[in-house]
């Protein structure tokens, strides 16, 4: 379930009371000890630790730090050739739609440019789909990313969707951030 808006195309984050720009990196969150911090009660939405192995979850953080900005699982679905975004979401400090309060700029679109780019390293061409929280959300990304309804998948879901290979570079050229390949 993708549950934000893209706020700015900025290429790493930027706090939203200085102005400041914060470098960023991703890392991978495998222990279910480390994932059970992030749940429903924390202000995460779901409780990532409930994740099936299969699915892949990283975190965004500030460079050279472990301040957890957004999550995103991903799934490589070989039979849709995409990458599917099962859940990506802000930390609750960013998250000004459901929190009313955000921190940085820019947490959403980097996160989805990453799956971009895992979607790229796995022979996708960048193409990913996921499901928007609601019809308002799903309308933005048609709307504004070119983003197309994506009907396939199991169960169905009336706001799946898709953005493709072209959109995506588009997006990726904007983002900058180190993936550390580090697991935790």
């Amino acid at each position: 379930m993708i549950t934000f808006y893209i706020d700015e195309l900025t290429p790493c984050l930027k706090n939203t009371a200085t102005g400041e720009i914060f470098e960023t990196e991703f890392v991978r969150f495998k222990r279910k000890s480390l994932l059970s911090k992030y749940n429903k009660k924390t202000g995460w939405y779901v409780n990532w630790s409930k994740f099936d192995d299969a699915i892949e979850i990283y975190a965004l953080l500030l460079k050279g730090t472990f301040d957890v900005q957004g999550l995103i699982a991903l799934e490589n679905r070989k039979g849709d050739g995409a990458i599917h975004v099962v859940w990506a979401c802000t930390a609750p400090e960013n998250n000004l739609w459901k929190y009313g309060a955000q921190n940085y700029k820019g947490v959403g679109g980097h996160l989805l440019s990453y799956a971009g780019q895992k979607s790229l390293d796995a022979g996708y061409g960048g193409v990913i789909y996921g499901e928007a929280v609601d019809e308002e959300l799903f309308n933005y990304y048609i709307d504004n990313f070119k983003a197309e309804a994506f009907p396939y998948g199991y169960p169905p879901h009336p706001y799946r969707f898709a953005i493709g290979e072209n959109e995506m570079r588009k997006m990726m050229e904007v983002y900058n951030y180190d993936d550390t390949g580090e697991e935790y």
